[in-house]
């Protein structure tokens, strides 16, 4: 796991192509996304008062857009936290490995787009905050 801050993470504005017909916006791999894009997931159906996230990756990155109404991004680099309030379709935020990230306060009908670099491996993942406390100071 790389020594990242919180700071490492970055609001992306994604390209907005619109006409009288709507708007049309895309993630092509090392230009909006600064890596190759090798999975796409998406939460939905949040309930109200819940939280998602709760883990680190050693070292998938990660671009996090809200595709549709509002939640909260928070990173936390083991010292310092950071959140982020999405609630357009066209910023991302670029999250690099070695963060932990919570996802809080969905709004109804919500939907949270994942744009991911590698495919799902749980061994990439630190899904208790003490150990990933532990992994940061190493």
């Amino acid at each position: 796991m790389q020594n990242t801050t919180v700071y490492d993470c970055s609001l992306i504005q994604l390209p907005q192509n619109h006409s009288e017909k709507g708007r049309i916006t895309s993630v092509n791999n090392n230009i909006e996304a600064p890596f190759d894009i090798e999975r796409v997931y998406y939460l939905y159906d949040v309930p109200g008062g819940e939280a998602r996230g709760g883990h680190a990756h050693l070292e998938l990155q990660q671009l996090i857009v809200a595709a549709s109404g509002s939640f909260d991004l928070i990173v936390d680099d083991g010292n310092i936290k950071r959140t982020f309030h999405l609630n357009r379709p066209y910023n991302a935020v670029y999250m690099p490995s070695g963060l932990w990230r919570e996802l809080d306060n969905f709004s109804s009908g919500s939907i949270c787009l994942v744009l991911a670099s590698t495919l799902y491996d749980e061994a990439d993942y630190l899904r208790n905050y003490q150990e990933f406390k532990q992994y940061k100071t190493k």
